[in-house]
């Protein structure tokens, strides 16, 4: 039998700001962040309690809100690569899953994002 985990993370309200309109569009105001990161399970099935047998997800986390603030971004796909970028940092995440959405689209509704999949071997290029 195979064995899999992954952190979770959703709907994480970034603060930053993305894009550039004109008058009258649609200025969203929320850019908001999904990520789930496959690691290895033995970060997960421990056997005893301690933070120093699993991963602490929580640097990588500040370090997303620090590349958030960071700067102004023309597309979403600029703070993406700079999270996957982040993720590549912590050599226990595997793969990552990266969602990064924003709303609203139209007339005060909607959302639209931006998938990424980040494989073993993109991240191992990145590091």
């Amino acid at each position: 039998m195979t064995c899999r985990s992954a952190v979770e993370l959703r709907d994480l309200q970034l603060e930053t700001r993305i894009g550039t309109y004109s008058v009258g569009d649609v200025v969203p105001d929320q850019h908001v962040l999904d990520l789930t990161l496959s690691i290895n399970p033995r970060l997960v099935l421990i056997a005893e309690d301690g933070m120093q047998h699993v991963f602490d997800y929580d640097p990588l986390i500040a370090d997303i809100d620090r590349l958030a603030h960071d700067t102004h971004y023309d597309t979403q796909e600029r703070l993406m690569t700079r999270i996957a970028a982040a993720c590549a940092c912590y050599a226990q995440i595997e793969t990552a899953e990266i969602v990064l959405r924003k709303s609203p689209v139209r007339r005060r509704s909607g959302s639209l994002g931006i998938r990424l999949f980040v494989d073993q071997t993109t991240l191992a290029s990145m590091r």
